[in-house]
C-alpha cells in the first residue's frame, strides 16, 4: 500500500481500548486498536490521520517517505532575514 503525497508528517503515539480494527496504510496489515500503534497525519492535518505499525513508520522514515515538519523545513530554502535594531539602518 502506499501513502498519500505529502510535504510532512505528523506522528504521536496511540492506544486505544476501543474494539476496533483499522488496516495499516504501510504494509496493508490489520492492527487491533488495543495493541500500541502511532496515529500519522498528512501536513498535521488530524481529519485525514490514519493508524499505523510504530515498525511500519520507522521503516518508513528511515527510507526518507515520512519526513517530519522539522526535517521538511530545514529541506526549504531560506527566505532573506531581516535585521531589526540595533543593526538596521536609519535613514
Amino acid at each position: 500500500m502506499s501513502l498519500e503525497p505529502a510535504a510532512w508528517w505528523s506522528v504521536r503515539a496511540a492506544h486505544n481500548l476501543k474494539p476496533a480494527t483499522y488496516r495499516c496504510p504501510l504494509c496493508g496489515y490489520r492492527l487491533h486498536a488495543m495493541s500500541p500503534h502511532v496515529l500519522i497525519a498528512p501536513e498535521g492535518d488530524t481529519s485525514r490521520r490514519r493508524h499505523a505499525h510504530p515498525e511500519c513508520v520507522e521503516a518508513a522514515r528511515r527510507q526518507g517517505r515520512m519526513p517530519s515538519y522539522d526535517e521538511w523545513r530545514k529541506s526549504q530554502p531560506r527566505k532573506g532575514i531581516r535585521l531589526h535594531w540595533p543593526f538596521a539602518r536609519r535613514p
